[in-house]
C-alpha cells in the first residue's frame, strides 16, 4: 500500500483541505472489499437483508409501473435509476458495517436516526443525482426517438440502438460512480460538507483509476445478476455492495483531519 497524501493532520475546522487525501490500492483491494462485505452480512442477516428485501420489492413495483404506462424501453430507463439513487439508498448499510467496526450490535433503528441525522446532505446529494438521472431519461428517450425500435427491425439496428445507448448510459454512470463511490460513507462518517465529500471522492477514483474500473465492473455485474434473476439476486447482492462500499471508503481515504459525529 503506497503511502498516503501529505496532509496537515492538526488542522483546524477552517483549516481543513478542500479535499481528504486518498491511498494508492493495490488491484485486487475490490475482491478483499467484497469479502469483508460478506462478513458483515454474516455479522448482521437481519439487517442486511432486510435492506435487499427492500430493494427487490422496489424493483417489482418499478418494473410494474414502468410496463403497465410506458414500454420496455421505459422499463431500462427506470431501472438504470438503481444506479443514481443506489448510493442514497445504502447509507443505513454503511452505518452497519460502522456498527459491527465499532464492536457494537447493530441495529436497525440506529440507522434510521443515522440518515436523519445526515439529511441535510443526503437530500441535497439525492436532488443532485435526481437531476442527473432526468437529464439521463430525457436522453434515453431522445435515443428512442431517433433510432425507433420497430417488431420487425433488423438485429443491426437492435446493436445499434443499444450500443449508443449503452455508451450514453456509461457516461452519465461514469459521472455518478466518481461522484458516490466514497462520497456518502464519508459525510456518514465526519462532519464533511457535501461538495467537499464529492471533490474527495473524485479524487480518490482519478487517483486509482484501474482499481476503480474493476470495482464499477464488479459493481455493474451485481446489477445485471440482479436484473437477470428478476431482481431476487438483489436480495444479497445489493447489501453486499453496499458493506463492501463502506469498507472501500475506509480503505481508501484519510478522512481523520474532519470531526467526527457527535
Amino acid at each position: 500500500m503506497a503511502e498516503v497524501h501529505p496532509k496537515d493532520s492538526g488542522a483546524e475546522a477552517n483549516e481543513l483541505p478542500f479535499a481528504a487525501p486518498c491511498k494508492t490500492l493495490d488491484l485486487n483491494a475490490p475482491i478483499n472489499w467484497l469479502k469483508l462485505g460478506m462478513a458483515d452480512i454474516k455479522r448482521a442477516p437481519k439487517q442486511s437483508l432486510s435492506y435487499g428485501a427492500a430493494m427487490v420489492i422496489i424493483s417489482l413495483l418499478v418494473s410494474a409501473v414502468a410496463l403497465e404506462f410506458g414500454n420496455f424501453y421505459s422499463l431500462i430507463t427506470m431501472l438504470s435509476g438503481f444506479i443514481f439513487i443506489g448510493p442514497v439508498i445504502a447509507i443505513g448499510l454503511y452505518s452497519v458495517s460502522c456498527q459491527i467496526q465499532l464492536g457494537q450490535k447493530p441495529v436497525l433503528g440506529y440507522c434510521l436516526r443515522e440518515g436523519q441525522r445526515h439529511f441535510g446532505n443526503t437530500l441535497l446529494f439525492a436532488m443532485v443525482l435526481l437531476v442527473v438521472f432526468m437529464i439521463w431519461a430525457r436522453a434515453a428517450s431522445m435515443i428512442h426517438v431517433f433510432f425507433p425500435m420497430e417488431s420487425h427491425a433488423h438485429w443491426t439496428e437492435y446493436l445499434t440502438f443499444l450500443g449508443i445507448g449503452t455508451f450514453v448510459g456509461a457516461i452519465f454512470s461514469a459521472i455518478i460512480f466518481c461522484a458516490a463511490a466514497f462520497s456518502l460513507p464519508m459525510i456518514m462518517d465526519k462532519k464533511v460538507d457535501m461538495v467537499t465529500a464529492i471533490v474527495t471522492s473524485v479524487n480518490a477514483v482519478l487517483h486509482n483509476k484501474k482499481v476503480m474500473m474493476l470495482w464499477a465492473s464488479l459493481i455493474f455485474i451485481s446489477l445485471l445478476i440482479g436484473f437477470i434473476t428478476a431482481f431476487i439476486g438483489m436480495l444479497l447482492l445489493m447489501p453486499l455492495i453496499g458493506h463492501a462500499t463502506w469498507h472501500a471508503y475506509q480503505e481508501t481515504i484519510d478522512a481523520s483531519a474532519w470531526p467526527e459525529h457527535d
